[in-house]
């Protein structure tokens, strides 16, 4: 037990000698014991090794020490969540705690949105199994309208412009570019955007809002419901209020994290 005990320490004391240099260009001895609260023998100890194994340098002319090109290796495997996903966790859980139905966070991935946090295992009514990491069409579902209605004008002529040869069945309406514009212009004095109708499962339908930041959207947040348990002015008093709320709280969230 002390063995694995001191181990830990080790490794612990060792990170944040790392987390400490990641903060400065170059700094001295002191200032290391002085930030961390190591003993200058240990940190002495602990900067040598990192300096053998090419993770920090000992830049004599500016008196001090600064991190090496080779920490850059110790990021390359993560594939972390953006900011905003994180920010939305808490709220969406919050959501279906509160209205039951499962919330989904999706971020623009190319010609889709990919599905990046779904509260499905808080829901006990959700209509679907799992959604985590699935692709979505900009212009069939509601959280692809969502993003395209609200996102910049020329990112949305981009988009329409390149989705007019996507081979997506759900995104055939952006061949009429008329009817298309149409569509996002109403979803946009609405404030949130619907699943197309005419779109697979007919038995659920999605309600969706932009998470917004600086004129920016982010991510776009999607409350899924069953249509038979759910009357559409329902939707209209409370669920839409409720979302426009969460889209707002985690945009707020995003800039209180940043």
């Amino acid at each position: 037990m002390p063995l694995k005990t001191e181990t830990v320490e080790a490794a612990a004391r060792t990170l944040r000698l790392l987390e400490e240099l990641n903060r400065h260009r170059v700094v001295s001895l002191a200032t290391l014991h002085k930030t961390t609260s190591l003993p200058k023998s240990t940190l002495v100890r602990l900067l040598k090794s990192l300096c053998v194994m090419g993770y920090v340098v000992n830049d004599r002319r500016q008196g001090g020490y600064a991190v090496a090109s080779r920490v850059k290796s110790l990021s390359n495997g993560f594939r972390g969540d953006p900011l905003v996903v994180e920010a939305a966790r808490p709220w969406a859980i919050a959501f279906t705690r509160q209205h039951q139905w499962p919330v989904a966070i999706a971020v623009r991935d190319g010609l889709s949105m990919a599905i990046r946090f779904s509260t499905i295992p808080d829901s006990p009514v959700s209509p679907f199994h799992a959604t985590v990491n699935t692709r979505l069409s900009l212009l069939g579902r509601a959280l692809g309208r969502a993003y395209v209605a609200f996102c910049p004008s020329q990112e949305r002529r981009d988009l329409i412009d390149m989705l007019t040869k996507s081979p997506e069945a759900e995104d055939a309406p952006a061949r009429d570019r008329a009817r298309t514009l149409a569509m996002l212009s109403a979803v946009r004095r609405q404030g949130h955007a619907e699943r197309d109708p005419l779109v697979e499962p007919r038995s659920s339908g999605t309600i969706a809002v932009p998470i917004i930041v600086d004129n920016k959207v982010l991510a776009t947040a999607g409350m899924t419901y069953f249509k038979s348990a759910v009357r559409p002015e329902e939707i209209a008093a409370r669920y839409v209020p409720a979302m426009t709320a969460l889209g707002s709280s985690i945009a707020t969230s995003v800039q209180a994290l940043r």
